[in-house]
């Protein structure tokens, strides 16, 4: 029995940036995200991920076993967040996402159809609860995602499929929380966990997308320092899972769903009141339900600014 088949039991009602290929993984990921006190934070943020080997169950399959054969995406997402005073506070995200797409249509000398399209990804929209502890070392966000993203795009053959594009259509509900501490006396190790899971409510077109749930957990030094420039090493692992699409604009036979462990190492430079952050997670364990294209790597870059 998989994680989703609890989580789906109980939270179906019938059956990172949004798209069946787990966008969601770069919405957790290093400290410097999570709210340390009243004011606030912009932030711009480029991740990146290329999904060209074919994999099914636990391991790399065959390439012909899979008409799609490259999805290539770089996503840019706008934030902002702001505390209005030690207990609450709120985030929003604009996503706009560049997407090129190769898949076998059968059409043509080669019978490989490239399709290079951008489009307004899913807006998401949290409230923010730090109130448990003084120190704000825990928190709660909870939320919406909204099919603001578009979800029609599509050539005259029809060869983008409802997961392989930029919106997916639905409202999610959104629910994360954080909790983050110290591991040595001189405060200079840290540690901290982090998830957020994404539950689709209402849909569009016959399209329902999977549960999904990620989640990271890491640690960090604070004591490496050049002139006014904080460098804090960090390393991460990352558990992102998802459960298969339903509906009748779903893959058939189903392509969709997955559970994977990433190992992250990462890096964030503070020059306050900047910070710039940077990983690379890298895949080390995957499940995924019939052939579906994996990453062999994904990079994640942002830059805040806190005031």
């Amino acid at each position: 029995m998989t994680v989703w088949s609890v989580l789906g039991g109980a939270m179906m009602p019938s059956m990172g940036w949004a798209c069946a290929c787990g966008c969601g993984v770069f919405d957790v990921g290093g400290s410097s995200m999570l709210p340390n006190g009243a004011g606030g934070m912009a932030y711009l943020q480029y991740d990146w991920q290329n999904q060209n080997h074919n994999w099914s169950g636990t391991s790399q399959a065959p390439a012909a076993n899979n008409s799609d054969k490259d999805i290539k995406t770089d996503f840019i997402m706008i934030g902002a967040q702001y505390l209005f005073n030690r207990s609450w506070g709120v985030q929003i995200e604009m996503p706009h996402d560049y997407r090129t797409f190769r898949t076998d249509t059968g059409n043509g000398p080669s019978g490989i159809t490239t399709l290079k399209w951008d489009a307004p990804g899913d807006l998401r929209v949290h409230a923010l609860y730090t109130g448990f502890a003084a120190d704000l070392s825990s928190g709660l966000d909870f939320g919406l995602k909204l099919p603001t993203g578009n979800f029609t795009e599509n050539d005259a053959n029809g060869d983008i499929d409802r997961d392989s594009e930029i919106g997916t259509g639905s409202t999610d509900l959104l629910l994360g929380g954080f909790h983050r501490g110290n591991l040595t006396a001189n405060q200079k190790w840290d540690w901290f966990v982090q998830g957020e899971l994404d539950v689709p409510v209402l849909t569009q077109d016959q399209y329902r997308p999977g549960i999904e749930f990620d989640a990271d957990a890491g640690i960090d030094y604070k004591g490496f320092s050049l002139g006014r420039v904080r460098i804090s090493p960090l390393a991460q692992a990352i558990f992102s899972a998802r459960s298969s699409d339903t509906g009748a604009e779903a893959s058939n036979p189903v392509a969709s769903g997955y559970e994977r462990l990433l190992l992250s190492p990462g890096i964030e430079f503070h020059i306050h009141p900047v910070v710039i952050y940077a990983d690379a997670e890298i895949p080390v364990w995957q499940n995924f339900v019939g052939n579906q294209l994996a990453a062999a790597v994904l990079f994640k870059v942002s830059v805040s600014y806190h005031f």
